[in-house]
């Protein structure tokens, strides 16, 4: 007889769901990617980033890995993160003429890159990821809002898919010791702060608000260098437990 009741498996299975519905994202973002409506691509990332920021703290919160043994909530979850964080994003890059005409097929190499760091079996740390994580989707909302040369949207493309091979240790957000409410409030505001500029790409207040949001992707880029290269050498010296 299992251990757990019957509303422990229920509730456990109810946030296998909730990690599930981050395909629901990615249906409404390849619908905008078929309409070449990119509102819809940019609600289908905020959703699925929200799921994604949410799901693992339930999932540790309810002991899901314990209730539902028989069931990889993390490679759902990594099937997800996948489709929405990467491959659709990449797609979108040529989709909406953001790579120079003739090369939309370099948006393959964060793919490719994304489907190596994703199949890592180090690619985290209980508090960080391993190598520049897979924030096409972010990086999708700058270049396309800001009207990105298409040529600087394949350096960065390129620059950032090198980095993912690169082991720094960047700050996973929500499970962070290093600087962590400092990065959970900044992150949500600046969430938050894009949700109008998904709405209306276009507006006139959509160009410098977005640039005003750049704060935290700069913020996020020096608070994991400092917690790669300040704490994890420290922990890194620290001589072997007894």
């Amino acid at each position: 007889m299992s251990r757990y009741s019957v509303g422990q498996k229920a509730a456990a299975w109810g946030v296998h769901a909730f990690t599930a519905s981050g395909l629901a994202c990615a249906w409404l973002m390849m619908v905008g990617l078929q309409q070449k409506h990119i509102q819809y691509v940019f609600l289908g990332i905020w959703a699925a980033t929200i799921i994604d920021s949410v799901d693992g703290t339930l999932a540790r919160r309810l002991n899901v890995k314990k209730v539902l043994p028989g069931f990889d909530g993390g490679l759902l979850d990594n099937i997800v993160d996948f489709v929405t964080f990467a491959f659709i994003p990449c797609l979108a890059l040529s989709v909406f003429g953001l790579l120079p005409p003739g090369l939309e097929w370099t948006a393959c190499i964060p793919m490719f890159a994304s489907a190596y760091q994703f199949c890592q079996s180090n690619a985290k740390t209980p508090d960080s990821f391993v190598g520049f994580p897979s924030y096409w989707n972010i990086l999708l909302i700058y270049l396309y809002v800001l009207e990105a040369n298409p040529w600087l949207s394949l350096a960065s493309i390129v620059v950032l898919s090198i980095l993912v091979f690169v082991p720094i240790h960047y700050l996973y957000p929500s499970k962070a010791r290093t600087l962590r409410w400092p990065t959970m409030i900044f992150g949500f505001l600046w969430a938050f702060m894009l949700v109008p500029v998904m709405l209306f790409p276009e507006a006139d207040w959509a160009y410098p608000l977005t640039w005003a949001s750049f704060t935290f992707p700069v913020y996020y880029l020096l608070a994991s260098f400092y917690h790669h290269f300040v704490v994890v050498a420290g922990r890194a010296h620290e001589p072997p437990a007894a």
